[in-house]
């Protein structure tokens, strides 16, 4: 028995035989911020073999006091390189793959597939949902939080399990950020852990089963609740997909649906500008044949405007989350 591994492999839930499960494991994190640097470290410290690291963002001083795996030197760096290096240090016998690039349609059937089991750090609607999409097809686990303010809840969706499409079928009507709303590090943490958690239990196969469950946690009130999802159905329409600027076209009709206040420069020269609230109206017609892709900032008012199109006929539509 590894000196390093002792005291959980002494455990009757993993044993020498789970150990070596989690050394021939490969886990997919998709975002390295604030729950990625708590999911990574317990990972790369429980002996996970193989860590494939995804995220396209640099660190800045306002992710330090809920990302420490960090440090003020690592500030401009890619996070990726910044946690590959970290995480090394922590623990060698780790192989750490740091992908600098956005979650897409174009990467993320391939990262999926490479990994046993897929973790949603990224916080992000877009990426929830075309990581689930993605895991769904691809029969692997998928465990996904998310954490505002002082709330946060995770979930093990997908390999087995209902879609986290068949458990939250539509997008809210408004959406924070961190930025907005605010954050506290400790509920990251825990929100992180606990994905880590859910994580090794699916890797270790452990009875019963942690897929079809979700757990939310209001730090605030202390209040603990959850629930089992096992008999969600899938949605029966076709989903709307979340794509990335690169896929856009040149037959698209682009709606960017932020205001000029919010955005003066559309990314996309030719888009129309528009409010959510005037395709919900029905106060604009448009043409059945061109794909229709719509853009916003988080993905909420994009989704709003979707289904308002699809309530007059419109099938051929796609998504885009900006981000902050």
């Amino acid at each position: 028995m590894s000196d390093r591994y002792a005291r959980q492999e002494i455990l009757p839930e993993v044993g020498a035989e789970g150990q070596a499960r989690l050394a021939a494991a490969t886990v997919l994190v998709v975002g390295a911020g604030g729950l990625g640097c708590a999911v990574l470290p317990y990972l790369a410290a429980a002996g996970v073999g193989r860590l494939i690291i995804l995220d396209h963002d640099r660190v800045e001083e306002p992710n330090l006091h809920r990302q420490p795996l960090y440090r003020m030197s690592d500030i401009g760096e890619l996070k990726v390189h910044a946690a590959r290096a970290a995480l090394r240090a922590m623990n060698p016998g780790t192989a750490i793959e740091a992908v600098g690039e956005r979650l897409s349609s174009r990467n993320a059937a391939r990262l999926v597939e490479a990994c046993d089991v897929a973790v949603d750090a990224a916080d992000s609607f877009a990426a929830t949902y075309l990581l689930s999409d993605t895991c769904q097809r691809a029969l692997k686990p998928l465990v996904s939080a998310s954490v505002l303010g002082l709330r946060g809840y995770v979930g093990a969706f997908c390999g087995g399990a209902p879609s986290y499409r068949a458990v939250f079928p539509e997008l809210p009507r408004q959406a924070g950020s961190c930025a907005e709303s605010g954050v506290l590090g400790t509920a990251v943490a825990v929100m992180g852990t606990l994905q880590a958690h859910l994580a090794l239990a699916l890797l270790l196969k452990w009875q019963p089963p942690v897929a079809g469950r979700l757990l939310s946690v209001d730090f605030r009130t202390l209040h603990v609740g959850g629930f089992s999802f096992a008999a969600a159905r899938e949605p029966a329409e076709q989903p709307i997909p979340f794509i990335v600027p690169a896929e856009v076209g040149e037959a698209d009709i682009v709606i960017d649906l932020r205001s000029m206040s919010e955005t003066p420069v559309s990314p996309f020269p030719a888009a129309l500008r528009l409010e959510v609230e005037a395709l919900e109206q029905a106060q604009l017609q448009f043409p059945s044949e061109p794909r229709i892709v719509l853009c916003c900032r988080s993905g909420v008012r994009a989704w709003r405007a979707a289904r308002a199109l699809q309530s007059q006929g419109h099938r051929k539509l796609a998504l885009i989350a900006m981000g902050e």
